[in-house]
């Protein structure tokens, strides 16, 4: 016959397997870094040696679907060097959140890439990353002869920055996921 003693001490082993059990808990879920949106992307273009200012820009502010985006381009002047600035906002809340301070904050997991259909239109990196590595919120942009065609502009996150070409800017190996991808048509007169 069991003693009462020994009975509570088998009785009280479960209590202290689930008090252990509980107490082992995570009790701090990790919450993931989500995507920010972003409804809107203004690319300025100040002459280096004076003039009126080129602005690029795209805004959707009801995201994908519903409304189409409302595109907004401006005339690039030959044979000029500009100072390139970016600036991505998600319009859809109230103040507009600046996305553009977030990207710089986390440079080192952000990159911009640009490519042009016109050969004489030609974009550098003017920025780094925390790393020293490419990021493309400020550029420099050289316009050559008059022509017509393309500038797009990716955002990556995540991007492999150390993979072949990325810090030239070739987004071939960059790997990682796009942000936000614009493709404006472009006049160089």
């Amino acid at each position: 016959m069991m003693s009462i003693s020994t009975f509570k001490k088998i009785a009280f082993i479960p209590f202290v397997v689930a008090v252990m059990a509980v107490s082992c808990e995570k009790k701090d879920p990790v919450i993931p870094n989500e995507e920010e949106l972003i409804t809107t992307l203004r690319y300025t273009l100040t002459p280096n040696g004076g003039g009126d200012e080129v602005i690029l820009s795209f805004q959707d502010v009801d995201g994908d679907g519903g409304n189409a985006p409302i595109v907004s381009t401006d005339t690039i002047q030959a044979n000029t060097l500009y100072t390139g600035q970016l600036e991505l906002l998600n319009e859809s809340v109230s103040p507009a959140e600046d996305i553009t301070e977030e990207v710089m904050e986390e440079s080192t997991e952000h990159q911009f890439f640009f490519s042009s259909s016109i050969n004489d239109l030609v974009i550098t990196y003017a920025d780094v990353d925390d790393d020293n590595n490419p990021l493309g919120v400020e550029t420099n942009v050289s316009a050559g002869n008059a022509g017509t065609g393309t500038l797009t502009i990716i955002l990556r996150h995540e991007p492999i920055k150390t993979a072949s070409g990325v810090a030239d800017g070739d987004i071939t190996n960059a790997g990682g996921e796009t942000d936000i991808e614009v493709q404006f048509n472009v006049l160089v007169q």
